[in-house]
């Protein structure tokens, strides 16, 4: 029989270092549901593990291309049901959902790459004056 080693923690400010978040924003995603510490200290301090890290990176990532925090939730419930997923309805419908965030995604990436284009316009147009 093996043993299987526990997963290291960390606590939320090497978490917060790790994403670049404070953490202020970490406790309000635990308050609005979306990111949970896998643990807690005697004393009560949040304990995070490298699933919860690669969690709150997923988090990170929505947030500036503008989905709600309803939308994030969904997602992370897709991705969580995709890794449980015994039944091949369940993973084909689960997929199909994912495939729907990934569309919006694409979408989402072409308009800031527009604007991105309009704003490298602007900066010419503002240094040759």
């Amino acid at each position: 029989m093996t043993e299987q080693a526990a997963p290291t923690t960390m606590h939320i400010g090497e978490l917060a270092d790790r994403t670049g978040l404070s953490n202020r924003t970490i406790r309000h995603y635990d308050e609005v549901g979306l990111l949970h510490p896998s643990g807690r200290t005697e004393g009560g301090f949040r304990l995070y593990t490298d699933t919860d890290l690669a969690r709150l990176l997923i988090i990170r990532r929505m947030k500036p291309l503008g989905f709600t925090l309803e939308q994030m939730a969904e997602l992370l419930a897709v991705v969580d049901a995709l890794e449980a997923a015994n039944d091949d309805a369940d993973h084909v419908q689960l997929r199909g959902q994912l495939d729907e965030y990934i569309r919006d995604t694409e979408e989402r990436r072409a308009k800031l790459e527009q604007h991105l284009g309009m704003a490298d316009e602007f900066l010419s147009i503002l240094r040759h004056r």
